[in-house]
């Protein structure tokens, strides 16, 4: 085999697990309802037992972790130690759902737009409201205060500020 021929197998392979790897994207892998029995990854909390927003986290594994509180996801999409390889991240638009028992209503965590330092209250407490249209975060604000930011603009400062200074793992449901 000559070296033309070796390079080209080369591209060839490197083709292939570059496509392989665009087979867990958040297209292949969209949000799914959780069931009635759905419990927060990281208390266990019934994700049916508390109003306000949830959020989910689709893992390359096609396994799913869902969160009863913007807050949980959003500090883990933040922590530096997360590893796991992931295909999306969900939280439920606040401007469709209903607050008092949210179902459906999906839409990219990346995307969303956050009310911070609202008064409306979830299954942590204040509640980090999210949202796929200004408009709708903007009516939000007018009626339970806090002001509104777009993912990138979000730190772990800003979560611990929105949880009452405690980490967002370690406060009491």
């Amino acid at each position: 085999m000559t070296i033309f021929h070796l390079r080209r197998s080369a591209l060839a392979a490197l083709a292939t697990l570059a496509l392989a790897a665009c087979t867990y994207s958040a297209t292949n892998l969209p949000a799914i309802n959780p069931s009635d029995e759905a419990a927060c990854a990281l208390d266990g909390m019934l994700l049916r037992d508390f109003p306000g927003p949830k959020a989910q986290v689709r893992f390359a594994d096609g396994k799913t972790s869902y969160f009863c509180d913007v807050k949980e996801l959003l500090g883990e999409m933040l922590a530096p130690e997360q590893r796991r390889a992931t295909s999306a991240f969900y939280v439920q638009d606040m401007g469709s759902a209903n607050w008092q028992q949210p179902q459906g209503h999906w839409i990219g965590a990346h995307d969303a737009l956050y009310v911070l330092g609202s008064k409306a209250q979830g299954s942590m407490g204040p509640a980090i409201a999210s949202f796929s249209r200004q408009v709708d975060a903007e009516a939000f604000v007018r009626k339970e205060g806090g002001r509104v930011l777009r993912f990138k603009q979000i730190t772990p400062a800003l979560l611990n500020e929105a949880s009452g200074a405690m980490p967002t793992h370690a406060m009491a449901h």
